[in-house]
């Protein structure tokens, strides 16, 4: 769908500058957005390159493993039918960590492999579980400590004072962050509605 609203906003740009006459604004346009685009790729691959290089090392030094176990009394308020010992435990543990520091790119692995036990403790069932909707809920709010991404963008975009966002970003992540856990909570307290599948003779299963 994001594929058509933004090929149809091209395309209706186009049209319009076509019609104005201002058509080699837009391919300067498309030429200066594709240099930077290049340089912005260039500047977040040694941002992540540094990052993701250091959660590696603190992965290998026991950091991680130690700041795992800080959030077992967190992970077993949240998900409190995974079991203690369960693989998807670490994974959304890691990924919480790589979130608060900013390290989405890093974080998109970990939640996949949680996701992926999630969906095995719910026996591979098409409709996802509260643990499941309860880990999409956090890593949409995602608390974030250090947003080294839009640190990035802003020192790549000329900003004097790049770090400066992070004040206002660990407000606005912490409240995000606080109003899903709420969310998600008051939605887990509520009874699930009963589904029933049809059999062949017309029954209800």
């Amino acid at each position: 769908m994001l594929n058509y609203l933004w090929g149809f906003m091209i395309v209706i740009g186009i049209l319009y500058a076509a019609f104005t006459g201002n058509l080699p604004a837009v391919t300067n346009a498309a030429l200066d957005s594709s240099k930077e685009a290049v340089t912005l790729c260039i500047t977040m691959m040694g941002v992540m390159s540094l990052w993701v290089g250091l959660m590696r090392i603190a992965e290998n030094c026991g950091i991680i493993r130690a700041a795992a176990r800080m959030l077992n009394p967190l992970l077993r308020f949240m998900f409190p039918n995974i079991p203690k010992e369960h693989k998807a435990n670490e994974y959304i543990s890691t990924n919480i960590i790589a979130n608060v520091f900013g390290l989405g790119w890093a974080a998109t692995p970990a939640g996949l492999k949680a996701m992926e036990s999630m969906g095995e403790l719910n026996n591979h069932s098409k409709v996802a579980s509260k643990e499941m909707c309860t880990f999409l809920i956090l890593n949409v709010s995602s608390f974030q400590l250090i947003p080294v991404n839009m640190i990035a963008y802003r020192s790549q975009y000329g900003s004097t004072n790049p770090a400066s966002i992070l004040g206002p970003a660990m407000i606005a992540t912490f409240f995000s962050t606080l109003a899903g856990i709420v969310f998600a909570k008051v939605m887990a307290c509520l009874p699930e509605k009963q589904s029933y599948i049809s059999d062949k003779k017309g029954g209800r299963l």
